[in-house]
């Protein structure tokens, strides 16, 4: 697992084959790499999970797109 912090909120990849919730929190978003590629979940404060409806080519790329994320509910 590695996690970086963008905008208050952690941003964790997590090892292939972790579960989202028990790697993390609540408020937290998770990048899995699967074997269609790098997907991207948010953990809701009740412990919900939702997320993109495909991958990512790359983790670079979903990286990208979770700073966004993070970019966007900072406002």
């Amino acid at each position: 697992m590695n996690a970086i912090v963008h905008r208050g909120i952690t941003i964790v990849t997590l090892a292939i084959g972790a579960e989202i919730a028990s790697g993390c929190l609540p408020g937290q978003t998770a990048i899995c790499e699967r074997p269609d590629g790098w997907w991207l979940y948010f953990v809701d404060s009740d412990g919900s999970i939702d997320g993109y409806d495909s991958p990512f080519g790359s983790h670079a790329q979903a990286l990208w797109a979770a700073k966004a994320a993070a970019e966007f509910s900072a406002e």
